[in-house]
């Protein structure tokens, strides 16, 4: 991944109606149900910002002064180790909020948040972010389980950090990114390409191309458009059991 870089100029939402904002913003997970005063009180203080890919819109260790959201395109979380190592964390979907902790204790930024394509995102100031949380009791509890399902995801990427063999890194990756979808398909929607998995996994993209061809081989996943289709979970989690016998 490049090296960051700062998010482009952003564009006021006060050029825009707020009443015909809030029909977006009553869409997203986080505001969904709320009235629509609150919902145009949201949209007059809103600024609407786009980013290049590669294009850092949160920096780590940077002062935590708005609330985001994503509204178009796909972003990663990263963190920098103490040798300047990047280490991919958890992708950012159109809908998605990020930056809360900051926001909440007022401390600096845990983490940057790079575009991985094209963005649009907005921000809200965090003032009218906490008023919004204090106010409205459904915002609140929503927060809260995004900070449990944060905490849950940072220690499953120690422990997939934790292994010693790299194969069994990215096959760890790839059982903790899958998901059932309908008729018990088991896919990973939007597959990360393989250098954000090898920057995930801690590990070159090479070892993520052998690790992937092996699984191909064998019949264990199959690539599709974006997606990848795991054919044989059971056999992806017995390969894991024999990376971790062969890392002994």
């Amino acid at each position: 991944m490049a090296v960051l870089s700062a998010p482009s100029s952003g564009v006021a939402v006060s050029a825009v109606l707020p009443r015909m904002l809030t029909i977006h913003l009553n869409k997203m997970p986080l505001l969904a149900g709320l009235s629509e005063e609150a919902l145009e009180n949201v949209a007059r203080v809103l600024l609407v910002r786009t980013a290049n890919r590669k294009h850092a819109v949160v920096h780590k260790g940077g002062a935590g002064e708005h609330l985001l959201f994503l509204l178009s395109g796909r972003m990663q979380a990263v963190d920098i180790t103490a040798d300047g190592r990047e280490i991919g964390l958890s992708f950012l979907s159109p809908g998605d909020f990020f930056g809360e902790l900051s926001v909440i204790d007022g401390l600096p930024r845990s983490a940057s948040v790079v575009a991985c394509e094209a963005c649009t995102y907005a921000l809200l100031p965090r003032t009218e972010a906490l008023n919004l949380i204090y106010k409205h009791p459904v915002v609140a509890e929503r927060v809260f389980k995004r900070l449990a399902a944060g905490i849950r995801q940072s220690s499953n990427f120690r422990n997939i950090l934790g292994i010693s063999n790299a194969f069994q890194r990215v096959y760890a990756l790839l059982d903790h990114l899958s998901l059932v979808g309908p008729g018990g398909l088991v896919v990973i929607e939007r597959l990360p390409t393989q250098q954000e998995i090898s920057i995930m996994a801690n590990t070159s993209r090479e070892t993520v191309s052998r690790a992937f061809q092996a699984l191909i081989q064998r019949g264990v996943i199959e690539k599709d458009a974006k997606r990848l289709i795991v054919r044989q979970p059971a056999a992806l989690r017995d390969e894991l059991k024999v990376s971790r016998l062969s890392a002994v």
